[in-house]
């Protein structure tokens, strides 16, 4: 089945993303947030973007122009009823998902394939509560999305090959490389990149070495292009730590048990980047260590 028009609900920095991608493609993209002035500031976020590529010779005002045509904005979540896929992007609750997935169950022809862009949370267990889990795939983007290359397709035991292939085609459509996984949490990247992450909180909490040496070490010593306590003040320390949670309940192994400094940074505030502070202070320029172990 060819996907023409795509709904992404909710447009933070991960929705806003994929929308733009799927209407860079060439798809008609429906976006639905909970009220205008979300709506607003997704809106402004993808023109920001594409403002910016056109600024850098990445893309013409016309191209710009295209892009934007193609978007519908609504509050209703009704006005997806006419998509051929739906990819959600919403708070990390299953709770919240599943009352989503079965409104839209309910509202969705039965050729609508359902998707989720969650990072830690069952496929499964949305599907289950849809009378489509033959239907039901992850898609899972990584941010910034119209940038990172990569997306894994999640299937569950019960996606349809018909449902699989749709989903690997959309993700090449949309300039993706894609990696598949089975429904277990974390999938490919996050199952290896949780443990990496955590170590580094357990070497630093440690007093091993300071925080600029770990991630200077990681950088020049395995060619990565960022240090894990840098990626974790990108990522969200509060984020990492509700992944590492899920994770440890589900597999109750030691390498996915949140070091005790990790639970009190996020417990005063210390939310990485996005929060000022992380384990560097982003207050100043170049950024400085914020914490002694």
């Amino acid at each position: 089945m060819a996907i023409q028009t795509v709904g992404v609900v909710g447009c933070g920095l991960m929705g806003s993303g994929i929308a733009q991608i799927a209407a860079e493609a060439g798809c008609a993209v429906i976006v639905r947030e909970v009220n205008d002035a979300l709506l607003a500031k997704g809106k402004g976020k993808i023109e920001a973007f594409l403002k910016k590529a056109v600024e850098k010779g990445k893309a013409t005002a016309d191209q710009m122009a295209t892009t934007l045509s193609r978007f519908t904005w609504t509050t209703n979540l009704a006005d997806l009823a006419k998509c051929d896929l739906v990819v959600e992007a919403i708070v990390e609750n299953m709770g919240a998902k599943q009352e989503l997935w079965k409104f839209l169950d309910g509202v969705c022809p039965a050729h609508t394939i359902f998707s989720s862009n969650t990072s830690s949370l069952s496929i499964g267990d949305m599907a289950a509560c849809t009378k489509r889990p033959d239907r039901f795939v992850g898609l899972h983007f990584f941010n910034p999305v119209p940038i990172m290359t990569l997306v894994e397709v999640v299937r569950t035991i019960s996606t349809s090959d018909a449902t699989y292939q749709a989903a690997c085609e959309f993700g090449k459509r949309v300039g993706k490389t894609v990696v598949t996984a089975k429904d277990t949490p974390g999938f490919v990247v996050n199952l290896l990149l949780v443990p990496y992450l955590l170590d580094a909180i357990r070497a630093f909490e440690k007093g091993v070495a300071s925080a600029a040496d770990i991630d200077n070490g990681m950088k020049l010593g395995c060619g990565h292009p960022m240090g894990p306590l840098t990626l974790l003040d990108f990522v969200g320390l509060d984020t990492t730590l509700y992944i590492a949670d899920i994770m440890d309940h589900e597999f109750k192994d030691v390498r996915y048990a949140a070091p005790p400094l990790l639970r009190r940074m996020v417990a005063a505030g210390m939310h990485g980047k996005k929060s000022g502070k992380g384990f560097y202070d982003y207050s100043v320029t170049p950024p400085v260590q914020a914490i002694r172990p």
